[in-house]
């Protein structure tokens, strides 16, 4: 099929677009810039110009397809909620272009966390919960769409997709480790990470496309449980760094806005998409990536 994709020449974008190529399908990639656009094209994409912030392109893409994978979203931590809601609006500006038909939307979600037991894909966010956790706003769009009776599902990528060109937060805990002269970990260290590498979690997406239900979850998890501790000692040894463990009360003065991250325990289940996929990955585990010193290069 030909597939409209945003955020196509990102982190993971790009790794899903390589995915669909290979698998035989077509892509058209929404590019906001003269780079993007050569980039997608030297991939073997089609471009289809403009922006998250146009919906007439968005509409646009969306009527050339057959499906979307929608995996475009503004990195700016700074304006967080903001840009959550731009989310919203987008999902809900493809959902419109999508009525009347039966191509399936696959969304980008964040991770979600449950008191003390893995999130399974069948976990669903509280009623309002984009107030308190702005990243639900994604999941929140989609369940309109699903209730207007369009075939949307939903990608739960773990909060560390790493790999070549990672730019997220373990590259962050790194920069504040070399800031601080540690890295560090709170308390025991014993809170729960998850990871998946980009090019496994790609494969998701385009394989979550092609067998979607409506309102189903796909989680794009390898690792289910990472102790912080460890990756923190990776860090540590990679660095050549002291690692310290640190009170809740110091946390905020050591990591910043990126306290509440360091400390938060959300181990996640991804059977139910290995089962449903048939999805085994297959690369580097995140502790693997960091020993290869692959996030000094």
């Amino acid at each position: 099929m030909k597939v409209f994709v945003t955020g196509g020449t990102g982190f993971i974008g790009t790794a899903v677009v390589r995915e669909l190529l290979d698998a035989g399908h077509e892509v058209l990639g929404l590019a906001r810039s003269r780079a993007s656009a050569d980039a997608l094209r030297i991939a073997g994409a089609e471009v289809q110009r403009g922006n998250l912030e146009e919906p007439a392109s968005l509409e646009a893409g969306v009527r050339a397809c057959e499906g979307v994978i929608h995996t475009g979203f503004v990195h700016d931590f700074s304006r967080y909620k903001e840009v959550c809601e731009l989310d919203r609006r987008v999902i809900g500006t493809l959902g419109a272009a999508l009525r009347g038909s039966d191509k399936a939307l696959i969304v980008t979600s964040g991770a979600l966390a449950a008191s003390g037991r893995p999130v399974t894909e069948d976990d669903r966010h509280e009623d309002n919960a984009s107030q308190t956790t702005p990243r639900a706003a994604s999941e929140e769009a989609a369940d309109v769409l699903v209730k207007q009776g369009l075939r949307v599902g939903v990608v739960r990528p773990a909060p560390s997709v790493h790999g070549k060109g990672d730019h997220g937060l373990i590259p962050m805990l790194m920069e504040i480790a070399k800031q601080k002269r540690a890295s560090a970990y709170i308390g025991e260290g014993a809170n729960r990470w998850t990871a998946v590498h980009r090019l496994d979690a790609a494969r998701v997406f385009v394989r979550a496309l092609e067998r979607t239900t409506a309102g189903a979850r796909f989680h794009a998890v390898d690792e289910p449980e990472i102790r912080f501790r460890s990756i923190a000692e990776a860090i540590g040894e990679q660095l050549h760094l002291p690692v310290v463990s640190l009170s809740p009360d110091d946390a905020q003065s050591h990591f910043g806005w990126l306290a509440w991250v360091a400390g938060r325990d959300c181990p996640t289940s991804s059977e139910r998409t290995r089962e449903l996929l048939g999805w085994t990955p297959t690369h580097a585990t995140l502790l693997d990536d960091l020993a290869s010193g692959a996030y000094l290069l």
